[in-house]
């Protein structure tokens, strides 16, 4: 069976849809026929995109008001989604930057929890009965802050970086049961995931970033394909055999130094 086809029974549940790659993941999985449930925590947004979908492609599309971080919250959002869920993007995150030391504790707990916990749950939920049916897909949004750690924005990458662990795992444990499971690790993403912090993924050359779209695109092709890893753009996985060549150690300090705060002149 593998990769679903759009059944009316089924839906794409797609987290962080309230903007940037949730968004653009909704638009496209509603444009190739699938019913969408939408979930963010920003409900005027979902509505909005929900009746934009239906309107423009025919489809059921549902909005969930849902606060990831809360399992509370995740057990009321399980008990409203009264459809099997066929196809699950776990898109859902924020960025916290700067030294590790001086961050908000309460947004380092709230990012684990949104980066590590919410997936993690999410996906045991719904795969099991992917794999009883022998179809399903699975992406889960990492990034390439999670493939290293990042110095200035660690627990970013380390919430990342557990989250592309487990895709990969999971991916080899239930392909051959004809279930899809996909890491989707992007460079910058032209999205508002950083607009609100002075992060320092700002530094990053322009030329290394993309838009949703593109990312998108790369994304739902290479989950057709059950690749289990997707790392769009050109110009990141052409310097990613370079880079694998640099001593760990020297990443670390050039990293750190590269994306130290700056003093205000």
């Amino acid at each position: 069976m593998g990769f679903p086809a759009p059944d009316p029974a089924g839906t794409a549940l797609v987290t962080g849809a309230s903007s940037g790659l949730g968004a653009e993941f909704a638009r496209r999985l509603a444009e190739a026929g699938f019913g969408v449930t939408l979930v963010a925590r920003r409900e005027e947004r979902l509505h909005a995109l929900a009746e934009e979908l239906a309107r423009e492609h025919g489809v059921r599309a549902e909005a969930i008001a849902c606060d990831l971080t809360e399992p509370d919250a995740r057990d009321r959002m399980a008990d409203r989604l009264a459809l099997r869920v066929d196809v699950l993007v776990n898109d859902a995150g924020f960025a916290t930057g700067g030294p590790f030391h001086r961050s908000d504790p309460e947004q380092e707990r709230r990012q684990a929890r949104l980066l590590c916990e919410a997936p993690a749950d999410l996906l045991r939920r719904y795969l099991p009965a992917m794999v009883e049916r022998r179809s399903g897909a699975v992406i889960n949004v990492t990034s390439t802050a999670g493939m290293r750690p990042l110095p200035h924005s660690a627990g970013y990458a380390a919430g990342k970086a557990y989250l592309l662990s487990l895709s990969e795992a999971v991916h080899a444990e239930v392909r051959r049961h004809g279930v899809h499971v996909t890491a989707l690790c992007p460079p910058p993403v032209h999205t508002e995931l950083f607009d609100k912090t002075d992060h320092p993924v700002e530094r990053v050359p322009r030329i290394a970033w993309l838009h949703p779209d593109e990312v998108v695109e790369a994304a739902l092709d290479g989950v057709r394909r059950n690749k289990r890893v997707v790392v769009p753009g050109t110009v990141v996985r052409a310097s990613l055999p370079a880079i694998r060549l640099v001593p760990h150690a020297l990443q670390l300090r050039a990293t750190e130094w590269a994306f130290r705060p700056r003093r205000r002149r």
